[in-house]
């Protein structure tokens, strides 16, 4: 990811306006794009899918033959090298020769006199994203202990991409990834922050003092959880494609299991970050229980798990101040108004992640 100082993405207060201004989707300009490549016929109806909150944005584009998702980031200014979706579109293209669960990406904008931002279009999967309610079909205990399992397989897929393959390569970059994480997140934090919070400093601090030796890279999806994956209509307790590749990398693979089990709520142990709550329910594995599969199937140990659950809550901590700060700027939706949580949930989030900290030791 390229460098950047904080005064690269300050806009003045007019450029600011002028930017929130812009419509997200100029569905003529879409359709011309689309048109000039050969994808879909006629005219284009357009909403918005997905969680929201913020950050980048999702569009379910139907046409008379194609039901494709428009992918692009949030309106500028945008920290350097954050919601880069030409590098997004490009590494899920790098993946899939590999077998990943991927959609199929049909086309890439890097011309930003479109829509006014880079983008990208890929083919609509027919399915499920679990979030707070359990589809139909995931009504058995056995039922849902497959899909953990499964979401536990498509990581260990990923994992195992040749990361010296042509294409994949490319996103190699020297040095060591977990010190890259500490560094860029501190950066992106200056950034991002609304107000002093102590805490968030400290457990960068902890972090990068207690930093743990580093596995051989593999690919890293970098927001590797349940509510990023698509599961089938017909059998939901499969996953047929992982979604939102922005943090993808090469880098430690206990990143990404980190994150994942940071992000899973298991019954009698929530999650700080609260993104799986069916999680909770009977049936779905626990933590442990991931982490065993996962150790199974891929053959690596799980060393040090704690700090990487520590470094993906602090992460969070830092990626939730952002929308925060955006919310209280007046840049969302009311449809994202609950990003107001995060006044409370980002220190706690940093509290989890201290609290890991000192677990591990």
């Amino acid at each position: 990811m390229a460098g950047g100082s904080s005064e690269s993405i300050v806009a003045t207060e007019e450029e600011a306006a002028r930017a929130a201004e812009q419509p997200l989707l100029v569905l003529e300009s879409v359709r011309r794009f689309l048109d000039d490549r050969g994808i879909g016929l006629g005219p284009i109806a357009a909403r918005r899918i997905g969680e929201g909150g913020g950050s980048n944005f999702s569009y379910l584009l139907e046409r008379r033959d194609a039901r494709l998702v428009l992918r692009r980031p949030p309106r500028p200014p945008l920290p350097p090298s954050a919601h880069d979706m030409v590098r997004e579109a490009r590494l899920q293209l790098a993946l899939a020769p590999h077998g990943i669960r991927l959609p199929h990406i049909r086309a890439v904008c890097e011309d930003e006199s479109v829509i006014g931002v880079p983008f990208y279009v890929m083919d609509f999967i027919d399915g499920f994203v679990v979030q707070d309610i359990l589809p139909p079909g995931l009504e058995e205990e056995d039922a849902r202990r497959r899909l953990g399992l499964d979401l536990v397989d498509a990581l260990v897929e990923i994992h195992g991409a040749d990361v010296h393959a042509e294409g994949l390569a490319a996103f190699a970059r020297p040095g060591s990834y977990l010190e890259r994480q500490v560094r860029r997140f501190s950066q992106l934090w200056e950034i991002n922050r609304t107000r002093p919070l102590p805490v968030v400093e400290q457990v960068a601090a902890r972090l990068e003092a207690d930093m743990p030796e580093p596995l051989a890279s593999t690919v890293v999806h970098g927001d590797y959880r349940l509510g990023n994956a698509i599961v089938g209509v017909d059998d939901p307790s499969h996953v047929l494609a992982v979604l939102d590749w922005e943090m993808g990398a090469i880098g430690d693979p206990r990143a990404d299991v980190g994150y994942l089990l940071a992000t899973y709520t298991e019954a009698g142990a929530e999650s700080p970050l609260g993104t799986s709550p069916v999680t909770a329910s009977p049936g779905f594995p626990s933590r442990a229980e991931l982490a065993e599969r996962y150790e199974e199937r891929s053959g690596r140990r799980l060393d040090a798990l704690g700090w990487f659950q520590a470094l993906a809550l602090w992460k969070a901590a830092v990626f939730c101040e952002a929308i925060y700060g955006r919310y209280l700027r007046g840049e969302l939706t009311e449809d994202d108004a609950r990003a107001a949580r995060f006044e409370d949930g980002v220190p706690a989030l940093a509290d989890g992640a201290l609290a890991l900290l000192e677990n591990e030791r």
